[in-house]
């Protein structure tokens, strides 16, 4: 009998191991030979613990599993009261198109012969037949754009990089993925590691490149830990070490672990942090990708970014750019998540409006009541109304609308939230985690806390003085920290102006 039961950090959050030893001690009191595999999430958190048992019709689900519904998955499993259907037919999981997530549930993640078997290795195949140039044009081509915010062309970082006359070159993998909302990364590296190290190999294979660096936030232990393991068993087969599969030029990578600044997500902070430096944001020119890491020319990609790199060359540039609209190509993974009533990982291609992600998908909020805002790109993205609902999911599409994608995590707020308390929330979020290498962020961030509590004290007059500030820090700031806190502050304030006008007789 085998059974997928995911390792995923929420799975496990909700009890996931706990269910996994009683399906073990449940098997071996019925003397069933049982093959339990730890498997990554398929995205459906709100059903977490869920577990799928092979049948000879495929993968059934059954969830949110507790331990009083194991004994019945050794029985009649279409009698199960938990019993939800056939994985791939239940229909969160057959509207997405999954290309980058393909594998995230499917495989035992630590199996390099089940990654085989799912398409793993055969970009890295065709790659290896190609020179420096092709490689770099297969992926300007498909249209790929930074997934980890900035959306900044992928192809033209790694040409840059391939064009850059150095004796070392590297790949720094930023997977410090500390934005709320946001959790991809760290599903992704728990549930197909090898997707992401093939990804760097060819990123290295397309620029010179001969180290790669795995930066991974020290909250994620069970990520770490994978791509530990990953890491060794890649060497291990040769993926990884002097020559990529006995044809390329030598590669090998490290997994670095962060110490929880915010602002290690910042490209340049990253590379001070990788360096043993403290996390503070590096002054532009010169760029990463002339002078990176040990100033040395280095590519800096989030993981999606990454990892989204194997099935451009598995299928073709063409095919991934064939998803999306106008400059947003491909697919991009939507992290649900706030009041929502289905929260969860999503990847679909761009263009679809966010009323239909809110109200089709996320199926509105957990509490039942109406929709207020939702903020998109994590906590320095803007909070859009019903109003704006019809804005297409593309990096143009929001900018024109003044928010951004960022790392397209979506946070929900139902019709009781207070903006003013999350615009608060904004500047006080930046006055904690600012490096304090600038000083708009540094000092304007603190300044915006007190503005912000002037207006929840009564006082319009400060409204004003709110948005010379947003303004100051949006064209001052040497980071995104600071140069888009502006923007939820900004967005509550413009679309929700009645929660900002407090009367002192209120606020008392």
């Amino acid at each position: 009998m085998k059974i997928f039961l995911p390792l995923d950090s929420a799975a496990i959050a909700l009890g996931a191991d706990e269910i996994a030893l009683a399906l073990q001690a449940q098997a071996k009191a019925k003397g069933i030979d049982l093959d339990l595999v730890r498997n990554g999430s398929r995205g459906m958190v709100w059903l977490e613990p869920m577990a799928e048992v092979q049948t000879p019709a495929g993968r059934m689900a059954f969830g949110p599993m507790d331990l009083a519904d194991v004994p019945a998955l050794f029985g009649d499993l279409a009698a199960h009261p938990k019993a939800l259907g056939l994985t791939d037919d239940l229909p969160w999981m057959a509207a997405q198109t999954r290309l980058t997530f393909a594998r995230v549930g499917v495989i035992d993640p630590l199996s390099l012969a089940d990654y085989r078997a799912q398409g793993g290795l055969t970009g890295l195949a065709r790659a290896l037949e190609m020179d420096a140039p092709a490689l770099v044009a297969e992926v300007t081509a498909s249209g790929l754009r930074g997934r980890g915010g900035a959306g900044f062309p992928t192809g033209i970082k790694w040409k840059t990089v391939s064009e850059a006359q150095a004796d070392r070159k590297y790949i720094v993998c930023n997977a410090d993925e500390g934005d709320s909302a946001t959790f991809a990364d760290r599903m992704l590296m728990e549930g197909d590691p090898f997707t992401l190290i093939e990804g760097m190999i060819i990123a290295g294979l397309a620029t010179g490149a001969t180290k790669g660096f795995v930066y991974i936030r020290s909250e994620y232990p069970i990520a770490i830990h994978v791509m530990q393991q990953a890491t060794l068993i890649a060497r291990a087969v040769g993926l990884l070490g002097p020559m990529v599969m006995g044809k390329g030029p030598a590669f090998d990578l490290e997994i670095r672990v962060g110490a929880g600044a915010y602002v290690c997500g910042e490209e340049t902070s990253l590379l001070n942090s990788l360096e043993g430096k403290r996390g503070v944001v590096r002054a532009k020119p010169p760029l990463p990708a002339l002078e990176g890491f040990m100033g040395k020319p280095t590519v800096v990609n989030n993981v999606i970014s990454l990892a989204s790199i194997p099935v451009i060359f598995e299928k073709g540039a063409e095919h991934y750019k064939n998803f999306g609209l106008g400059r947003s190509r491909g697919t991009i993974p939507l992290q649900i998540a706030g009041n929502a009533r289905f929260g969860g990982l999503y990847e679909v291609a761009f263009g679809l409006s966010l009323g239909e992600i809110v109200d089709k998908i996320a199926g509105g909020t957990a509490s039942g009541r109406p929709v207020k805002a939702v903020q998109v790109g994590g906590p320095l993205g803007a909070y859009f109304p019903r109003a704006l609902f019809d804005t297409p999911f593309g990096y143009e599409e929001f900018a024109g609308k003044d928010g951004l994608i960022g790392h397209a995590g979506l946070t929900i707020f139902d019709d009781s939230a207070d903006m003013l308390a999350q615009a608060r929330f904004a500047m006080e979020f930046c006055a904690i985690e600012s490096c304090g290498k600038c000083t708009p962020c540094r000092i304007g961030a603190v300044r915006g806390v007190e503005t912000v509590d002037r207006i929840a004290r009564g006082d319009a007059s400060a409204i004003p003085l709110l948005t010379d500030l947003c303004n100051t820090m949006k064209s001052g700031s040497l980071c995104a920290l600071g140069g888009f806190t502006p923007y939820p502050v900004m967005s509550a304030l413009t679309h929700f102006p009645d929660d900002f006008s407090r009367t002192k007789e209120a606020a008392e």
